[in-house]
């Protein structure tokens, strides 16, 4: 029976051990499947914090339903009735730009109202469909496509705020095919996004669909009823004979045809040897990982830069707060010059994240913008963020609950050339047959994406183990 080792019990990890188990199971199959995680607990980053009736996440808030994989995952388990929908409240998210919050349009209508860009920038954006066409043969940056197709001033109040959202990067040195494929392959497809989004609007209605288009993400968010840790907790639970908690893979070589990997548990090593091996882990500690075996592999993996980030979770009374807190939270611009990159208004999204008559908000601090204030002491992050509330939100009242959470590394940047270091990536992978990489630092960063990859790399390695395991 061959024997499949995992490294990493974050999501990607613990999804491709279940769609394993699943996919071999189906095909009548068995294999010795063993994950490894270096952390005491499973999760990576999707955990959550219990402490006095709030729920707070330490990285993902949830997923979307504008891609059915999560979805398909939790029907799979079985878990349906731990979902927890966010409120209608989730569709109202806000811009802070010239000293006050303006709501993020959806529609044309709330667009040509809103006055969050000026006039000519709003007249700008209605020229989108006379724009120049793409340069050919150029991995675009993100700041540039939006000067291209948009203007300045909607790279600056629109697109800005949502690269730091979603990456906590900067839009001039991230590649647009690379974060945004389906804005890319829009553009090359119908010849622009206003034309994209009329046709795409005219195939749903031929195929059926209901759904509206509109400028936000798309989809429901979803969560658990104890927060995003309830899926962790249930998958590390169904795979619990074979997850190892606190072992570290400190270094991977080859050995009679096999993977042999370097163990470290408090201090006492060991090793194991196995057919298949799949790194589920950051991309830089699978370049540490890889040095001995492939250091040309480990250079490539390298490459892949993480923004710093600090989230802070304070907890408040409602009555006092002096704000209603009515929507999915804020995001800020660079030329704002704030020292936070904007805030969620958890317990408005999900009013499970706090007791009742309590109120959650999470601000984010860091990222490509200001690597040096994630790091700051969990003191001065937590006054830091309290005045930066207070600047744009008007909340001056006192916490009842603070609490940070530093990622010194937290979020992968898919910057111009990313494509290239991916195939160097591959090229490197098709010579060493058995090797796996799947986390969220190659192709998507969402949870949907995660457990997508997790599913084709657990369908990869179903059919080509038996392969190269019988070869050896």
């Amino acid at each position: 029976m061959p024997r499949i080792a995992i490294v990493g019990a974050g999501i990607s990890g613990l999804c491709t051990a279940h769609e394993l188990v699943k996919t071999l199971s189906a095909a009548g199959r068995e294999a010795e499947i063993l994950i490894f995680e270096a952390e005491k607990v499973p999760g990576g980053k999707m955990r959550t914090f219990q402490e006095d009736g709030f729920a707070m996440e330490w990285g993902p808030n949830g997923f979307l339903t504008n891609k059915p994989y999560s979805l398909e995952l939790v029907k799979e388990l079985g878990i349906e009735s731990r979902l927890a929908r966010s409120s209608d409240l989730a569709r109202k998210r806000f811009i802070y730009s010239g000293g006050r919050l303006h709501r993020l349009p959806e529609t044309p209508q709330a667009f040509f109202a809103s006055n969050l860009l000026s006039l000519r920038g709003r007249l700008r954006i209605m020229g989108e469909p006379f724009a120049p066409p793409p340069p050919e043969g150029v991995d675009e940056s993100l700041g540039d496509f939006a000067r291209r197709r948009l203007g300045p001033e909607a790279l600056e109040k629109l697109l800005d705020p949502m690269v730091t959202g979603i990456f906590a990067g900067d839009p001039d040195r991230m590649s647009l095919r690379s974060c945004f494929p389906l804005i890319h392959d829009l553009e090359r497809r119908y010849g622009g996004l206003v034309k994209g989004m009329i046709s795409l609007r005219r195939e749903r209605r031929r195929a059926g669909e209901k759904r509206e288009m509109t400028a936000g993400p798309g989809g429901v968010l979803m969560s658990f009823d104890t927060g995003v840790q309830a899926l962790i907790d249930i998958l590390a639970d169904r795979l619990s004979e074979g997850l190892h908690t606190g072992v570290s893979v400190e270094n991977v070589k080859m050995r009679d045809g096999k993977f042999l990997l370097s163990l470290n548990e408090n201090g006492l090593r060991g090793e194991v040897d196995t057919d298949a091996l799949v790194l589920a882990t950051p991309a830089y500690e699978a370049s540490a990982a890889l040095r001995t075996l492939d250091s040309s592999l480990a250079e490539a993996l390298s490459a892949i830069p993480y923004s710093p980030i600090s989230v802070v979770a304070l907890g408040y009374e409602q009555a006092g707060l002096g704000n209603p807190l009515d929507g999915f939270g804020f995001l800020i611009p660079r030329g704002e010059k704030r020292k936070i990159l904007g805030a969620l208004w958890d317990s408005s999204v999900f009013p499970n994240r706090a007791p009742k008559g309590k109120a959650l908000i999470r601000a984010m601090v860091g990222g490509i913008r200001n690597p040096e204030l994630a790091a700051l002491p969990a003191g001065e992050l937590i006054a830091l963020t309290r005045a930066e509330l207070k600047a744009t939100m008007g909340i001056d009242a006192s916490p009842m609950l603070a609490r940070t959470f530093f990622h010194e590394k937290g979020i992968p940047q898919y910057l111009v050339g990313h494509g290239n270091v991916l195939e160097r990536i591959d090229a490197r992978l098709g010579a060493i047959p058995g090797l796996y990489l799947n986390s969220n630092a190659y192709r998507g960063i969402a949870l949907n994406d995660c457990v997508l990859q997790s599913r084709l790399t657990a369908e990869r390695i179903a059919k080509e183990i038996y392969t190269y395991s019988a070869r050896r």
